[in-house]
């Protein structure tokens, strides 16, 4: 065979792989799959009054006629369903500066709040307690050598998950008292957690990166039970009538008995590399309503049926959904889900349907969770560095500052505690402006 001849069956070659594959490249645009909207799961458009939670043993020397200082943020998320969402304080821009505490580490998580202290956890695992009124360090105690997560606080105690105990070292779980760090208990680790603990009923229950899902007692660490997951869980569960629920980087959702870590119902996505895998699941969802959001790394948002795990809605974004949604039904408005996307847009979708009620484009990447706080809702970018606050009815910006990075606020109906990328803030209202 001669050399041209040989040249021209290699050039006819490769042009049919060159047809072959753009056509399988528009079979996949075609069938890649999309937004879905199932309408008939079951949906409870009950209205939410989450209230101030108060200390069971309010400080004998704490001011009178200040009911902050009773108030707890226990675990991140607020509630335990996750929610995110502080109804009634009517806390409004602009705000006044009150103090600053510089960590000196990177803040990926906002603090708890226990009466009149925060309780902070820097990524190199130190705890930090801090009082509300002037900043005041309280004490500062190290449980590892890194660590992203939220406190739960309850009963005078802290709750902590580290992903590192020490250099080369898996992570741990530990309790420590309140009023002075001293640790109560510590329970080792044959893997890394970023869980934020959720405490509820004498047990704290966190999941972890071998796929290990825990229920241990408050009390001494002991463990309840453990359930298995097929990735890693990243985020936090959350708890809603009996069934806790969580999403694991194997791209499955969850929901299992809290009194035994059996299994309710597990359920699969399809929404990465033209529905031929799953994403990731490191958001932390969120139930009200009868339904489960969370966000993947699928570019989209997910909605399930508490109940049976069916899907009800999948919203597609630009990018990353790696945000925890805050979900809530705000005065005059409709119940919502809010969150960001690494596509640099906060969204608000309707929570029945999934469809948009507005955008807010703030360039950069959200990639944190989002806190309502009356009607106004938060979050951070991680690119920019800024904290954004918007009308949650109606996406109109009210609220900006020029620090932030990932979890935006936590407040006690009376002041906002902002978390920026390695300090902490204290805001308080300057006056009360008009209706957002």
């Amino acid at each position: 065979m001669s050399r041209f001849r040989r040249w021209q069956l290699v050039a006819g070659a490769c042009a049919l792989l060159a047809v072959l594959l753009a056509a399988g490249a528009a079979a996949f645009l075609l069938t890649r799959p999309g937004d879905i909207s199932n309408p008939g799961v079951e949906f409870h458009a009950q209205t939410q009054t989450p209230t101030p939670t108060p200390s069971p043993s309010p400080a004998p020397h704490k001011r009178a006629g200040d009911p902050a200082d009773d108030f707890v943020w226990p675990v991140y998320g607020y509630t335990e369903g996750r929610t995110r969402y502080l109804a009634g304080p009517s806390l409004r821009p602009p705000y006044a500066r009150l103090w600053s505490v510089h960590a000196r580490s990177l803040l990926e998580f906002p603090p708890a709040i226990g009466g009149r202290t925060l309780y902070l956890l820097d990524n190199d695992g130190i705890v930090w307690a801090i009082g509300k009124r002037h900043g005041a360090v309280h004490w500062k105690r190290r449980v590892g050598v890194l660590a992203a997560s939220t406190p739960a606080y309850g009963g005078g105690r802290l709750y902590v998950t580290v992903l590192s105990r020490a250099p080369g070292r898996p992570g741990r779980v530990l309790a420590m008292r309140a009023s002075d760090g001293k640790i109560l208990w510590s329970r080792s680790l044959p893997s890394r957690t970023e869980s934020p603990p959720l405490l509820d009923s004498g047990r704290i229950y966190f999941g972890s990166e071998d796929g290990t899902v825990y229920a241990l007692r408050a009390g001494d660490g002991g463990v309840r039970w453990t359930f298995k997951a097929d990735g890693s869980v990243k985020g936090g569960l959350a708890l809603s009538d009996g069934k806790l629920y969580f999403g694991d980087y194997a791209g499955k959702m969850y929901a299992i008995r809290r009194a035994d870590g059996s299994l309710v119902w597990r359920t699969g996505t399809s929404g990465a590399a033209f529905g031929l895998s799953s994403g990731q699941f490191y958001s932390t969802p969120a139930v009200a309503f009868g339904r489960v959001y969370i966000g993947n790394t699928d570019h989209y948002v997910y909605s399930f049926g508490a109940d049976h795990g069916k899907l009800a809605w999948r919203r597609g974004t630009g990018g990353y959904v790696y945000s925890s949604p805050a979900v809530a039904d705000v005065p005059g408005g409709r119940p919502a889900v809010y969150l960001g996307s690494y596509d640099g847009r906060f969204y608000a979708l309707d929570a029945k349907s999934g469809r948009t009620l507005w955008t807010y484009h703030d360039g950069g990447t959200i990639s944190g969770g989002t806190t309502i706080v009356g009607d106004i809702v938060y979050f951070s970018n991680n690119r920019l560095k800024t904290t954004t606050g918007l009308g949650a009815r109606t996406g109109r910006r009210v609220f900006k500052f020029n620090h932030g990075a990932f979890n935006p606020v936590v407040s006690d109906g009376e002041r906002i505690y902002l978390t920026g990328s390695s300090s902490l803030y204290a805001l308080r209202p300057k006056a009360s402006p008009t209706r957002r």
